[in-house]
């Protein structure tokens, strides 16, 4: 949960850039249009006419807004967040090797290709999604350390992807830790995003099986008056610090180089994925005040306790009328700081969780944290070796899944995702 902060668009002339198109609709009888839901409400006579007429309407623009699959990086790492999010994760099936990894990595890249486009799947599409454009759906597939193996390539498992270090904050559950192949589903609408999941799944064709699956979401695009950065659970604004795609050094913080070793990596991101619980029963026994002192900032607008506005430089050095720090010394914000870990830095681009409540009422909640590093061991691990130790924010949450994954550069067309890998 570090102090950085997600872009809220693309960054211009990438591959994820986003792309308007007008798509018509089909006809309204028998569809779950906005149109028809309005009609409907207004009478069943007035409701009936409109669905047995055929009209062309152009699509609202959060479902025409279109990420491209094809390109220099995967999509799903500089694409703006989106509502709606999957993470799953898959085990290669007893037998299955480099031939069958190949085969559905291929699958999976068509399909992927398609349902961006806002196009049906191939072969037995469920029909889901009928009704919709892309919605800025982004599908991204990555590989765990354990892939290497069992397709015989481990001569070609890049050093970075070495598991991650303990931590003593960490309370793993194993079984939904890890995996041989990831993939991060994103999209504006629940439907959309649902029907990629389904889709890919069912691609399987028997040579993965499901090890482990997490649900996601974030505030709706146009929800808030102007566009913001997101709150997560806590009602903290989080992620302020974020790397820009303008930055001079972001392509070289976040993307592995052209001349990567191994050459597959070229242009590609290493992905550390936590599913971190948030104890909100006892966060929200603290008063306001407290909460602020724990993250460093002002919950109203992000901005840092030594004043100014989100967006202002954190003056580190500012005490109050005691001589105390204005931030505290503990607080996550200045922890999490690059300046105060090396310049070490990371792209996140998380969902919040909400799975429901356990017996004692205790709301399983808090955040699916994704972060985006050319290195993790030059990203994730100095930052979270540093709040290991005393960050004050480390008494209200706990990291209970961890994952590491290398995340190939994009396919160009007529390629799938991975094949430099399994057919170099």
């Amino acid at each position: 949960m570090a102090d950085q902060s997600t872009p809220e668009a693309p960054a211009e002339g990438t591959s994820s850039q986003l792309k308007k198109a007008v798509i018509s609709r089909r006809r309204l009888l028998g569809t779950a249009g906005a149109t028809g839901l309005a009609l409907g409400a207004v009478g069943g006579a007035a409701g009936y006419a409109a669905a047995s007429t055929e009209k062309t309407t152009p699509l609202a623009s959060l479902g025409a807004d279109r990420a491209m699959f094809h390109g220099k990086h995967q999509p799903g790492i500089t694409d703006a967040l989106q509502a709606r999010g999957h993470l799953v994760a898959f085990d290669l099936a007893a037998g299955a090797g480099r031939k069958e990894a190949a085969a559905l990595l291929r699958r999976w890249s068509t399909t992927a290709a398609r349902l961006m486009a806002g196009e049906a799947a191939t072969h037995d599409d469920t029909g889901v999604a009928r009704d919709a454009g892309p919605s800025s759906l982004t599908i991204t597939f990555g590989f765990g350390n354990s892939f290497f193996s069992r397709t015989g390539l481990e001569k070609q498992r890049p050093s970075a992807l070495d598991p991650l270090p303990d931590f003593s904050s960490d309370h793993l559950d194993p079984s939904r830790s890890n995996g041989d192949l990831w993939v991060q589903i994103g999209a504006n609408d629940a439907l959309v995003a649902f029907h990629a999941l389904r889709t890919l799944q069912k691609g399987t064709g028997g040579a993965a099986r499901l090890r482990w699956q997490m649900n996601g979401f974030n505030r709706s695009p146009g929800a808030t008056e102007r566009p913001m950065t997101a709150r997560n659970l806590m009602g903290q604004i989080d992620g302020t610090r974020n790397p820009q795609p303008a930055d001079t050094d972001f392509d070289q913080r976040i993307f592995v180089p052209a001349s990567a070793d191994p050459a597959w990596m070229a242009n590609g991101s290493y992905a550390v994925v936590r599913r971190i619980r948030m104890l909100l029963d006892d966060w929200e026994k603290l008063s306001g005040e407290a909460q602020e002192e724990v993250i460093g900032r002002r919950k109203a607008d992000g901005a840092p306790l030594s004043g100014g506005t989100e967006t202002t430089a954190m003056d580190l050095d500012k005490t109050g009328a005691d001589g105390s720090p204005v931030v505290p010394m503990n607080a996550h914000a200045r922890i999490s700081r690059p300046d105060q870990n090396g310049g070490a830095a990371m792209l996140r681009r998380p969902f919040s969780f909400h799975d429901g409540f356990d017996a004692d009422g205790t709301p399983d909640a808090g955040l699916l944290f994704i972060c985006w590093q050319a290195d993790p061991v030059r990203g994730f691990v100095p930052v979270q070796r540093k709040l290991d130790r005393g960050d004050a924010l480390s008494s209200y949450i706990r990291h209970e899944a961890s994952g590491l994954f290398a995340v190939p550069g994009g396919a160009a067309e007529g390629e799938y995702v991975g094949q430099r890998l399994l057919e170099g």
